[in-house]
């Protein structure tokens, strides 16, 4: 091992030759990249090119769609195998967590929002609980706007303020991933500005995997982006490579607009 190989970090996730089929129609084919720890990575590409059918491969949301059917392996941790049939996927996404494209509070109380998930790990005292409800909505920026009404409906905030408690309620398990599914798409710019500072100031405690139709958000907050067209993955490299350079004529014609 070189000096320069000592410092580069074990990959979080590592995708091997990555199949996904939906019945007969095959969606991913042969996705291979790493993710890095403490960093974003967008994922960019025209609709329905796989983008968020790759996303939910990382923590098994496609367990739940009939007739879908995975080849090749993710590692995790530089040791699980998420596609193992024996890995428990509650605990799996406890640790890499998602925030979908629509805020999606629960119907109960801004505190249980949060309280929830962590309840469902294991039996914490309250006041651990309290302090642990605090510290997500802290994160997030929303315990100054929130801390006298914790009783009140989640379901009663703004699109922005909701985003940003279901960020709080995943951050609350104590994920080593987060995952994001175009986070912004359904927010005015304001509270999107005020999304992407957020995924900013978590990269600094979590490894941050999102996708985004919105190039000039990859180009803004990524670290690293991944180009998908047509299932597979065209190129994969730091976002400013990428975006000033890219190895790809299909990525350079995607960037500039000529198609997509």
């Amino acid at each position: 091992m070189t000096m320069e190989d000592s410092t580069n970090p074990q990959p979080i996730l590592q995708v091997r030759d990555l199949n996904l089929f939906y019945g007969e129609k095959q969606v991913l084919k042969k996705i291979s990249m790493e993710i890095t720890p403490h960093s974003i990575t967008a994922i960019i590409g025209p609709s329905g090119c796989g983008k968020s059918t790759l996303l939910r491969c990382f923590n098994r949301m496609n367990d739940l769609i009939e007739n879908c059917r995975v080849e090749g392996s993710i590692i995790f941790g530089g040791k699980t195998e998420i596609n193992d049939r024996k890995l428990d996927v509650t605990e799996l996404r406890r640790r890499i967590g998602m925030v979908f494209q629509r805020p999606n509070p629960f119907p109960k109380s801004i505190y249980d929002n949060i309280a929830y998930g962590i309840r469902v790990a294991g039996k914490v005292s309250k006041s651990e609980l309290d302090a642990r409800v605090e510290e997500a909505l802290r994160k997030v920026g929303l315990w100054e706007e929130v801390s006298d009404r914790l009783e009140d409906s989640g379901m009663a905030l703004s699109g922005g303020q909701a985003q940003r408690l279901c960020i709080a309620r995943t951050i609350a398990t104590r994920p080593d991933i987060i995952l994001m599914d175009e986070p912004t798409s359904a927010l005015d710019p304001i509270s999107t500005q005020t999304i992407e500072e957020l995924i900013l100031e978590l990269r600094e405690n979590y490894t941050v995997v999102i996708v985004t139709h919105n190039m000039q958000q990859a180009a803004r907050i990524s670290d690293f982006t991944a180009f998908l067209y047509q299932g597979e993955l065209v190129e994969h490299s730091p976002t400013k490579i990428m975006f000033t350079r890219p190895a790809e004529k299909r990525t350079e014609d995607y960037i500039t607009g000529r198609f997509g």
